[in-house]
């Protein structure tokens, strides 16, 4: 009963003071999924993490080896033999765990690794909100992505493609994209026109053979 009050009293205030504000939404989550950038960076920290499972599996490999050759040769070690060999086993073993969990861990080179690189393309997002909220006169923007529930949008409140729409004409990458694209479109439409005056030159050879053979 207590929550539902809170709740009735932040949906309150919040309704009082949406009255005086204009309201946008956007979505942060589908804006970086959808930056070339972001993308890119993303897919060379996947790779990277796909040969750091790699490494973990094969010295992981090593040691199902290791472990199981030590278990049947151990009725023949004997001394310091036996402990070396036990050593160099568990060696391995706390190896692959520190690995895993300095490279797989909370606190880990991978979550560090994610937090750099969202971080920069983050505060382009809000750059970019900013200006479209200062163009959009919007008193008040409200993320789709940080946990907020949105049960019915209208269109015409959400900002999202907006938001998009200027950072992909702010960004060099896909100016340049769009560059050779257009480049290519031209070589291509100046190829079909050279093939095209090719036939019709042709076509125009043939019919005046013809006509030369009948005259004949």
């Amino acid at each position: 009963m207590k929550k539902f009050q809170l709740l009735f009293i932040f949906l309150l205030a919040f309704a009082t003071t949406a009255t005086a504000q204009k309201i946008g939404v956007v979505d942060t989550n589908y804006i970086l999924e959808r930056l070339p950038q972001y993308k890119e960076a993303e897919s060379r920290l996947n790779e990277q993490i796909t040969n750091w499972q790699n490494e973990i599996q094969t010295l992981q490999s090593e040691f199902e080896k290791k472990r199981t050759t030590l278990e049947n040769e151990k009725v023949l070690l004997i001394g310091n033999q036996l402990k070396q060999r036990q050593k160099e086993v568990d060696d391995l073993d706390k190896r692959i765990k520190a690995m895993i969990n300095n490279r797989f861990g909370s606190m880990g080179e991978i979550n560090n690794a994610r937090s750099n690189l969202t971080k920069p393309f983050q505060d382009l997002i809000w750059g970019a909100i900013k200006t479209v909220s200062e163009k959009n006169t919007l008193g008040i923007v409200l993320d789709k992505s940080n946990n907020i529930s949105v049960i019915f949008l209208d269109k015409r409140y959400d900002y999202t493609d907006k938001v998009l729409d200027l950072l992909l004409k702010n960004s060099p990458s896909i100016k340049t994209e769009n560059s050779q694209n257009s480049t290519k479109s031209n070589g291509r439409s100046m190829d079909e026109r050279n093939e095209k005056m090719k036939i019709l030159k042709s076509e125009k050879s043939q019919r005046s053979d013809g006509n030369a053979e009948k005259i004949k």
